[in-house]
């Protein structure tokens, strides 16, 4: 039977694994107990991850497409989180991904649903409400974390009806197909991981009445034109690295939608975007969602 490279992550003090509620504050950081989990599935954005579950109320595994990333992620990790024990491990595949997302429900916000296909809201539709079905393959893009949340509900309220939408970092396609669905057009999706892609693919055909052009691609590299909305839900410190590149996606007089920032990189995240201002802000915890303009707004 298969083996997946994976890294079990627990709180620990003193040599000894501790509860949530009993986790001290991180410097610089105001987080406590499972922040620090949300902040490991951030940083792990920046390493080949197949999916993420949580075995327990107090650990979290991420599985690896190779122990070598599994490596690499386990020594940049320990270094960055020194309140959490990690330790690699190898799970034998008894559709433990299948598994791990069976709980998921859907998630409203707003006027969007995003549901797992077996849940009620993904055939029990309501009138006025935009439904889209993802099937959970990952830790992110199903609606559950709060970046996507927010991304959601500034999407609502940019009104991408009409509107050409690029969606940088598509992940599971979530955004770009939700933006699809509330009537842009064009919509594309970005994404360097064909993994992502290939889930991006599975997840518009549970969506036959979106419309997006998937790219495989390096943010850097394509030629993708500009845009009405752009969203870009990373991290703090990829939308500072990026910035140039997203400034330069964001048509006269349109949007810029930065999800993944936590409150305190958000003076760098701003600073970033000189010719951009902030037209609102929204935050659910510690993480922030910006929604950035030109200075000519469009109505």
């Amino acid at each position: 039977m298969r083996t997946w490279p994976a890294l079990l992550v627990e709180h620990q003090t003193g040599g000894k694994t501790q509860t949530r509620s009993d986790l001290p504050v991180a410097e610089n950081e105001n987080q406590t107990g499972s922040g620090f989990f949300e902040l490991v599935q951030a940083a792990l954005v920046d390493f080949d991850v197949t999916a993420i579950d949580e075995p327990s109320p107090d650990s979290l595994r991420a599985f690896f497409h190779d122990a070598a990333e599994r490596d690499r992620a386990l020594t940049e990790l320990t270094a960055a989180f020194p309140h959490l024990a990690f330790a690699p491990v190898d799970i034998e595949d008894e559709d433990w991904a299948a598994r791990s997302q069976a709980h998921l429900t859907a998630v409203h916000v707003d006027r969007i649903v995003v549901t797992p296909p077996w849940a009620p809201e993904a055939t029990n539709r309501t009138p006025g409400v935009t439904t889209v079905v993802i099937q959970p393959s990952m830790g992110f893009g199903t609606g559950h974390h709060a970046t996507t949340r927010l991304c959601l509900a500034a999407l609502q309220r940019a009104n991408p009806r009409g509107r050409s939408v690029i969606d940088v970092g598509t992940g599971s396609g979530v955004l770009a197909i939700a933006a699809s669905l509330l009537g842009a057009t064009p919509a594309i999706g970005l994404d360097d991981d064909a993994d992502a892609m290939q889930s991006a693919r599975e997840n518009l055909e549970l969506n036959p009445d979106a419309r997006v052009d998937l790219r495989v691609g390096d943010l850097r590299t394509s030629v993708l034109g500009v845009a009405d909305i752009v969203l870009a839900n990373l991290t703090g410190t990829l939308l500072v690295q990026a910035a140039s590149q997203l400034d330069a996606l964001v048509g006269p007089p349109g949007r810029l939608i930065l999800s993944g920032v936590l409150d305190h990189e958000e003076p760098a995240v701003t600073a970033a975007f000189p010719a951009l201002s902030v037209l609102d802000r929204a935050q659910e915890d510690e993480w922030v969602c910006l929604m950035m303009v030109r200075r000519q707004v469009f109505e």
